[in-house]
């Protein structure tokens, strides 16, 4: 197989060290499906291994991968690897079991109109082709791990800057907080304190998603001022304000403007005794603001031959846009893990349900819930954690991550 970037997979070691980099880390107890068009990798589906309570039995789970590899129109094939966690032989004990759940999967994908390829199991230090008894080439317990590991492929994805991370639910918290963060969880009370009243305002919401647009088109790599981090921590923690953000980041300030006055997020008459007005934080090296635009009279219904603006649900579940802005939903990322490793509570579980949300986006449940779970520690019961969580768990697909024209690449087009 050689991709137009030549890429090139020489061997079933390769095709086993891309998924690593595909996935982000090394599988455990894992099924990872990869469909192929001709000769070339299309879509990487992981899932857990079913365990002997699993509803519907081997059949069932069968039915339910074919049924996300389908999302993938132009497969016509599919190769399988079991990421087992421990070394097993392809006949008897463990290995009747794999041969079990292959044969399921193989009747599924062949009826779905994607033959199963290949496959292979991968233990603990071992790996061997799930098809091959002979003694002679694939003798007991199999071929190295090294192997896979030490292949030309993944030595090309290092090259390339493509690194292989911890397990999802892996990442370590701050052992304990830094000066810094005792400064920025103040600024963050004062803040929310000077929001309290505000929450309804439609120059306030203006004012915040104007900052937020700034700190989006700041490089990778700048620690945000300990004011400003407070700043962005307050804004989270008033719900209107955060699903704002995450609209903005995928599909632009108009959807995010348009979505809030549809769902009547502004109080048109105002507070009987005005407020004083909540002044900007200061943005140090992040730029001026952009210039202020009319906020009133963005057409959502396309009737001016414009298209429509994208409303919440649609872009928080990824049906519209078509394509997001996925550079600028990266940067959205960066910016909460920064306000995430500040501190706890609330606006904490704001951050880690932003990135699980990005993530689910991306296609990488197995992510995105770790990082749901890490919210609900935070903060328990926080809300739209769980309503992403329950659709993670559900096996639903964000709507972009379904489409291989809109679905998010780690890699270019066509790399393997």
């Amino acid at each position: 197989m050689t991709a137009p970037d030549h890429l090139k997979i020489t061997g079933p070691e390769d095709v086993l060290g891309y998924i690593p980099h595909s996935l982000g880390y090394w599988p455990s107890r894992s099924l990872v499906a990869m469909t192929m068009q001709g000769k070339r990798l299309g879509a990487t589906l992981r899932v857990d291994l079913p365990g002997d309570g699993s509803p519907g039995g081997f059949a069932g789970f069968a039915r339910t991968v074919a049924g996300y590899l389908e999302a993938d129109d132009h497969a016509d094939g599919v190769l399988l690897a079991f990421f087992t966690g421990s070394d097993v032989t392809v006949t008897g004990g463990a290995g009747a079991a794999w041969a079990e759940l292959l044969e399921e999967l193989e009747h599924a994908l062949a009826e779905s109109g994607m033959p199963v390829r290949d496959a292979w199991l991968i233990g603990a230090e071992h790996w061997r082709n799930a098809y091959c008894t002979d003694p002679a080439c694939c003798a007991p317990p199999g071929r190295p791990i090294d192997e896979i590991r030490n292949s030309k492929l993944n030595a090309e994805m290092v090259f390339r800057g493509s690194t292989v991370g911890p397990a999802p639910g892996a990442e370590a918290a701050r052992p304990f907080p830094m000066p810094e963060d005792t400064a920025v969880l103040e600024s963050e009370r004062n803040w929310y304190r000077l929001f309290t009243g505000h929450t309804r305002d439609q120059s306030q919401y203006s004012q915040v998603l104007d900052v937020w647009a700034v700190v989006l088109q700041s490089p990778a790599g700048r620690r945000l001022p300990l004011e400003l981090a407070g700043y962005l921590r307050a804004a989270l923690r008033v719900p209107a304000w955060r699903d704002a953000v995450l609209v903005m980041a995928a599909a632009g300030p108009e959807a995010a403007e348009q979505g809030a006055a549809d769902f009547g997020m502004f109080d048109s008459s105002g507070p009987l005794t005005p407020l004083a007005p909540v002044p900007l934080p200061p943005l140090d090296g992040f730029g001026p603001l952009p210039p202020v635009l009319p906020r009133a009279g963005v057409a959502s219904g396309g009737s001016d031959g414009a298209p429509a603006v994208p409303g919440y649900g649609e872009v928080l579940l990824g049906l519209a846009p078509s394509v997001p802005d996925w550079q600028r939903m990266a940067s959205l990322e960066r910016i909460l893990v920064q306000l995430g490793e500040a501190g706890g509570g609330e606006a904490a579980a704001a951050a880690f349900t932003g990135r699980g949300w990005i993530e689910w986006c991306r296609g990488k449940g197995s992510f995105a819930d770790a990082l749901f779970s890490r919210a609900d520690a935070q903060h328990p019961g926080y809300r739209l954690a769980v309503l992403l969580a329950e659709l993670v768990s559900r096996g639903t697909l964000c709507g972009w991550a379904a489409r291989r024209e809109a679905a998010w690449q780690k890699f270019e087009p066509g790399a393997a």
